[in-house]
């Protein structure tokens, strides 16, 4: 049993502008990773030169390269222990990177689908790496989401330290072309025809599922195929008829999803069939709704009073996919729980070379907001057929991280590829070599408008800072997880570990960057529930005898407090 042998409480006020923020800034600089791996040997040390955290070298360091392909996931066990070994905060032992650090802290977001979609890949990829099985309801009806959802019920049912949240992913107004008997090979220069008639599928000439297409295309309106692997020029049109020269070809297949580069269909972002699968949502409890193609901050207040007068306690993460989306960008997060960088109609949509910059834009923005961020599509694409990964999909991963991103998604690389499970090890192999490489305590730049909401953000504030300096876990307790949520969004070094006694929050809570959720009942008695939490803990190997932990006691609902009262503890475990 792990029992508190040391208690000191911690009162902490409000920074002045002044030497008290200045020096917390300066403890924020830890020891960098590049001093820790590249250690000088013999005379070997004149070869390196350090300025400002920048490696100068005649000689590429002996630094093993992250496993990533299938060859080497034997070795991925040992590269992981090599980590454990580098500890970016000093001489800390009994610190958080003796054994957390190797928790990944981003997280992998799965679309299942016919690849994944039984009891055994949906338990393997939650053992690879999974946080998040997301539904995508363009494909599949009701009967087969329901049976994906109750597998990942069943399997949080049974699982003691681990949780999946489920999100379930609107289609949205999206423009499809029609059923084909066969896929047509297309050439460049080839005349082309769409039709809003229904039921047209010929080697010229294709249905289009939505009846505005020919009012919202003009003569010269560039039309994508699958977000640009197609492209055909409007050449003329008619009351029923796009008439198009085909200017890069390529196999057309069913329901290929359309696109008119700089324009947004003229459609409402929930559609009828949308609100039926948004009810479908609502009767199994889904922890987030990805609402694709949101224009405005209307349609999020207009899903968010829905789900009130349900009392349906799901959250709403709004995809930034539509050039209409960019000049609202503030409202629509402001009004939603987060926000997905839909990279794939963003850059059909808009000028390609546009997306890396917005994707950056809206990292900011969410991460400054305190608000989820997911950045999606084409992530490891090559994936979906071949075992390995490019290296460009590779620094994707480490850019999205680095960034700041809350999760990273997989797509048809889980839903439909042939490497399902290599591809999350790939992404859970390079978010964690990446986040070893990150210097913790970065602040948010607005921190002090953000202090002037609530009391608690200033103490999620100096216990990051004492996560950073001491190099401890967070353990916070909650039962709506505001608290867990606030502390991921200022990126502390340790792991959060937050307890509640609430499935829904715990299942919630498996998105934000750095929570670790576990589901605990909570007796009357505070003191017996911390000594609970730290056994669990020291048994499940996320903390080991003699290290302290950061306890926070904050948070809009009270538990074992008063509502005036909030603190942080530090407390050594033996």
């Amino acid at each position: 049993m792990s029992q508190v042998v040391a208690t000191r409480s911690i009162q902490t006020t409000l920074p002045s502008s002044g030497s008290t923020h200045d020096r917390a800034q300066k403890l924020l600089k830890p020891s960098t990773f590049a001093s820790k791996v590249f250690q000088p040997k013999g005379n070997r040390c004149s070869k390196l030169v350090f300025r400002s955290s920048r490696i100068s070298a005649r000689k590429s360091a002996p630094v093993e390269v992250v496993p990533v392909s299938p060859e080497d996931d034997p070795k991925v066990e040992e590269h992981l222990q090599r980590l454990r070994g580098v500890q970016p905060f000093g001489d800390t032992s009994n610190g958080i990177w003796s054994k957390p650090t190797v928790k990944r802290k981003t997280k992998i977001v799965c679309t299942i689908g016919p690849s994944t979609d039984t009891k055994e890949m949906i338990w393997k990829l939650a053992e690879a790496g999974m946080n998040v099985a997301r539904l995508n309801m363009s494909h599949g009806d009701h009967a087969s989401h329901q049976k994906v959802i109750d597998l990942v019920k069943e399997y949080n049912a049974q699982s003691k330290d681990n949780v999946i949240a489920i999100m379930l992913d609107t289609k949205g107004p999206e423009v499809r072309s029609g059923d084909l008997p066969q896929p047509i090979n297309l050439a460049t220069g080839q005349e082309f025809t769409f039709t809003i008639q229904r039921g047209v599928g010929t080697a010229d000439c294709v249905s289009v599922n939505y009846d505005d297409f020919v009012n919202d295309v003009a003569e010269g309106d560039m039309i994508l195929v699958d977000g640009g692997m197609m492209s055909l020029m409007v050449k003329s049109k008619t009351e029923t008829l796009v008439k198009c020269e085909v200017v890069d070809g390529g196999e057309l297949k069913s329901r290929r999803h359309l696109n008119v580069r700089g324009k947004s269909a003229t459609l409402p972002s929930i559609t009828e069939k949308d609100w039926d699968d948004i009810k479908f949502g609502v009767d199994n409890k889904v922890d987030f709704y990805a609402v694709s193609f949101v224009k405005d901050a209307e349609v999020v207040h207009e899903l968010k009073n829905y789900l009130k007068s349900c009392d349906a306690d799901i959250h709403v993460i709004v995809k930034i996919e539509s050039a209409d989306s960019i000049p609202n960008l503030h409202s629509i997060i402001t009004a939603s729980d987060g926000a997905m960088v839909a990279r794939g109609d963003l850059g059909a949509e808009l000028p390609i070379e546009e997306v890396p910059l917005l994707q950056e834009e809206i990292i900011n923005l969410c991460r400054s907001m305190g608000k989820a961020v997911i950045v999606a599509t084409n992530m490891l694409e090559s994936m979906i057929v071949h075992p390995t990964p490019t290296r460009a999909e590779v620094s994707d991963i480490a850019i999205a991280v680095r960034e700041g991103s809350d999760g990273i998604m997989l797509s048809g690389e889980t839903a439909h590829g042939k490497f399902p499970l290599k591809a999350v090890k790939v992404m859970h192999t390079v978010a964690l070599r990446t986040e070893a490489t990150i210097q913790g305590g970065q602040m948010p730049p607005n921190i002090g408008q953000v202090f002037k909401n609530h009391m608690s953000e200033m103490f999620a504030y100096h216990a990051t800072i004492m996560s950073n300096t001491l190099g401890t876990s967070t353990v916070v307790f909650t039962r709506t997880g505001f608290m867990a949520i606030l502390l991921s969004h200022y990126r502390p070094s340790g792991t959060i570990f937050a307890f509640t006694d609430e499935k829904r929050v715990q299942q919630r809570l498996a998105l934000y960057q750095g929570v670790c959720p576990v589901y605990m009942e909570f007796s009357d008695d505070s003191e017996e529930t911390f000594i609970r939490a730290l056994d669990f803990l020291q048994k499940q190997g996320m903390v080991k005898l003699g290290e302290e932990v950061a306890l926070v006691q904050s948070g809009r609902q009270p538990i074992w407090r008063f509502q005036s009262t909030h603190n942080i503890q530090v407390r050594k475990v033996e």
